[in-house]
């Protein structure tokens, strides 16, 4: 970068957002980042995705500002590519190529020669950045259709660096990437120069960065070092917080105590003043007085108690306020439980659409993980289980009710309140059942009213599970597709741990390996052109 540059920062100043359903997001939030790499976090629905769309201007702030200093490139959660799009137009270079082509040609045309500008070597360039992927193999006249999600997650981004940015905002970008396309996105996150402001629930990326910045409600808060350091820090202060919530509710009970000590008080003081009056021991004036004055006093008295225990009460709500309450998806429903022993699916010398030869027998609540290089068939396998895509050959029989959990989370009417949705999959339940059972997925009251185009992409992914577990019948045998790619950190532990309390069949594709330890898997299987069994 050159020294006459100046430093390339985001600065968001007193920003307010608020859907156009009047539902708010921010609302004076105060935000700056400068160079170095920075970790966006934050629960689903906190906001992140939307802040980084305000920043490249694809949403208008409500209020507030949004300062980029420095050319800014942009890989969003969702990258969806047309299939009939050549590899260069993805990149961002087929005008250019096409007018290096004309003056090649012989062309003396100034629109060319501006279209090319400095660009003269963009082919080298483009291959360059391919390479950096591990996509050198891809030519540049390609179409995209026949590449898979992570190829088409690194070509994007390879895009966007091609452009030459100074600020880089990446969306989730570890989503459908293999292990090995990981480790390139790690390189090339590690050695960025500018500014780098991500969104991700990769613990392993989340390890590269210089410093955290969380939202939460409606706030963002700094946090220097790692995402491991981050929760050092955190864990520190929760435990400062409880500690505080315990010293509060201690002196609540003493107070309450005293309030009630002082009301005995009261009531003595008033029956002795009466017996006083009814026995006329001392001229009336006088037990007049002195009952006007034991009240005066008593009162002030009790009055002394009840701030003081609504102060203390204050002081309990604000420490209860520090203490995080992260609530947890709850998906033990019985209906979807397999007896032990009991076939859910045979594949009996199945070949996929993709060559893959496969036999697979499953019985009971087994847990089968997924694994395999980006393009090695395991989204084709899991489409071919649910009948979607047909093998070429072979036999696929499932033996139980069966649902599968995509990638793209498309199942879901996007016009539809999410209740709706759950009424779609499951037509004869009653509407206080299906709103007590999408409590367990954390929408209660309103929330579960919310048209599902409005929710984030973790909100989506809840939604889309609630729907499918909910459905008529239940289903005993869940198929998952990548499933954290759309969850924060928190949530994508949440997940793991309420799979755990699912009775059914489980088979999860994912690169996640945290993730997918959690689950109590029982069989480790690897897609290659020879699919293999991992201990």
């Amino acid at each position: 970068m050159s020294s006459a540059l100046s430093p390339a920062a985001l600065a968001i100043s007193d920003l307010t957002f608020i859907w156009p359903d009047g539902q708010p997001v921010f609302t004076g939030l105060d935000l700056t980042v400068g160079a170095g790499r920075t970790a966006l976090i934050g629960a689903n629905g906190s906001g992140k995705s939307t802040l980084l769309r305000l920043l490249t201007g694809e949403l208008t702030p409500t209020g507030g500002t949004v300062r980029v200093d420095g050319a800014l490139a942009y890989l969003p959660q969702d990258l969806t590519l047309d299939a009939a799009r050549p590899v260069d137009d993805v990149l961002g270079i087929a005008a250019t190529r096409r007018a290096l082509a004309a003056i090649e040609r012989g062309s003396a045309d100034p629109v060319h020669y501006a279209t090319v500008g400095d660009d003269w070597d963009v082919d080298e360039r483009a291959r360059s950045e391919l390479d950096r992927f591990g996509l050198g193999h891809l030519d540049l006249d390609r179409r995209v259709g026949t590449l898979s999600g992570g190829e088409a997650v690194l070509l994007g981004l390879a895009g966007q660096l091609l452009r030459r940015p100074r600020v880089l905002l990446l969306d989730e970008p570890t989503n459908n990437l293999d292990r090995a396309a990981r480790e390139r996105l790690y390189a090339t996150v590690t050695a960025w120069p500018g500014v780098l402001l991500l969104v991700s629930h990769d613990r392993e990326l989340l390890e590269l960065v210089d410093q955290v910045a969380e939202l939460r409600d409606g706030t963002a808060r700094l946090f220097g070092g790692t995402l491991s350091e981050y929760e050092a820090a955190l864990a520190v202060e929760q435990e400062a917080a409880q500690r505080a919530v315990r010293v509060a509710e201690g002196d609540v009970r003493r107070q309450k105590r005293e309030l009630a000590d002082a009301h005995v008080k009261l009531a003595r003081r008033l029956r002795y003043g009466q017996k006083m009056w009814d026995t006329k021991r001392e001229p009336k004036a006088i037990m007049a007085a002195r009952k006007r004055e034991a009240q005066v006093s008593a009162g002030k008295h009790r009055g002394m108690h009840e701030e003081r225990l609504a102060s203390a009460r204050e002081r309990l709500a604000t420490a209860e306020e520090a203490v995080r309450d992260d609530a947890i998806i709850r998906i033990d429903l019985p209906a979807t439980a397999v007896p032990p022993g009991r076939r859910v699916l045979t594949v009996r010398d199945a070949v996929l659409r993709n060559g893959v030869r496969l036999s697979l027998d499953v019985y009971g609540p087994e847990r089968i993980a997924l694994l395999g290089a980006n393009g090695s068939g395991k989204t084709t396998l899991l489409s071919t289980l649910v009948g979607t895509v047909p093998p070429r050959s072979g036999e696929v029989d499932i033996a139980v009710p069966v649902r599968l959990l995509p990638q793209r989370l498309d199942v879901l009417d996007d016009d539809l309140s999410i209740v709706a949705n759950v009424h779609r999959m499951a037509p004869a339940a009653g509407d206080n059942a299906i709103r007590a059972r999408l409590a367990r997925f954390l929408f209660r009251g309103a929330r579960a009213e919310r048209p599902v185009g409005t929710l984030s992409g973790g909100e989506r992914f809840r939604a889309t599970l609630a729907t499918l577990l909910l459905a008529e019948p239940a289903p005993q045998l869940l198929l998952l597709d990548e499933p954290t790619n759309n969850l924060d950190l928190a949530s994508a532990r949440q997940l793991g741990e309420a799979l755990a309390a699912y009775q059914g069949a489980l088979v999860v594709a994912s690169h996640d390996l945290t993730f997918l330890r959690t689950l109590g898997i029982t069989r480790w299987l690897t897609l290659d052109r020879a699919p293999r069994s991992v201990p």
